[in-house]
């Protein structure tokens, strides 16, 4: 059963998510701040139900497909804390909150774990397992970013700037803010998956004494690489950059979702869950 820690995140992230969504229609600074705040303790204490987790279970917590969702949830929520930090953003939590809260929710509450055999343990496993959701979770989001972005130029192709009688609108990233955000997180998912990936391979080499170049995985996070980078060039040229490249970035991460979904579950003769 989720132990008192999952109870205590769960609170955190829904307070923060309504702190947020307050903040987006109402434009108050205290509530955004106060939501940034509840949302760096709510992932205090998300780290400390994963380690909760993995000493009830006797295993590492992301150990089956479900431990590795809170996994995600969790640096989901730190990729988006990070960059709204950086970029002084906030309009953006109550967009990414609901996506953390799933995650977590579904991680937490529908698997008991599974044990770990011999060889899912070390460092270097689990540097490989953590930057490669890593690198899932900072697609994600910029998903996200890249879908407000096409949901924002529609809306202003349509009714122009006039037309925004919305004051949620306002707070919102300019398109340009938008789409540099979502750069930022392509390059951090980037770096993270090949890292996680070299990490992979010289796992896999020292346990296995061999590596399958062939197998699904292999190829799909190839070709994952090679769109990300792909959107990167192409979203400062200028026939491209705007909301084609965003809609490239968004279907981009429908590769991601059948990779971890469907590739790594079913596909793979790697390890079982990512």
């Amino acid at each position: 059963m989720p132990g008192h820690w999952s109870y205590i995140t769960l609170v955190l992230y829904l307070a923060s998510l309504g702190l947020y969504v307050r903040f987006l229609y109402a434009g108050r600074r205290w509530t955004g701040r106060l939501a940034t705040i509840l949302l760096a303790l709510g992932l205090g204490s998300h780290y400390l139900a994963l380690l909760e987790r993995s000493h009830w279970v006797h295993s590492v917590p992301y150990n089956d497909l479900y431990g590795s969702l809170s996994l995600f949830g969790w640096l989901l929520a730190a990729t988006y804390l990070g960059l709204e930090l950086y970029y002084r953003q906030r309009s953006m939590g109550a967009f990414v909150l609901p996506c953390v809260l799933v995650l977590f929710i579904v991680g937490t509450w529908s698997s008991h774990g599974l044990p770990a055999t011999h060889l899912e343990q070390g460092t270097m496993f689990a540097l490989h397992v953590t930057l490669s959701i890593l690198a899932y979770a900072a697609f994600a989001l910029a998903f996200l970013l890249s879908t407000v972005y096409l949901l924002q130029d529609h809306y202003l192709r349509r009714r122009g700037a006039a037309g925004w009688r919305c004051p949620a609108m306002w707070r919102f990233p300019p398109l340009e803010g938008l789409e540099k955000m979502s750069r930022g997180s392509v390059r951090v998912g980037l770096v993270s998956l090949v890292a996680g990936t070299v990490l992979g391979i010289l796992w896999e080499i020292r346990v296995q004494h061999h590596f399958l170049f062939m197998d699904p995985k292999v190829l799909i996070t190839l070709v994952i690489l090679a769109l990300y980078a792909g959107y990167l060039w192409v979203s400062r040229r200028t026939g491209w950059r705007g909301a084609r490249a965003s809609l490239m970035c968004a279907l981009t991460f429908l590769v991601v979702i059948f990779s971890y979904a469907v590739v790594n579950v079913y596909l793979s003769q790697f390890h079982r869950y990512l």
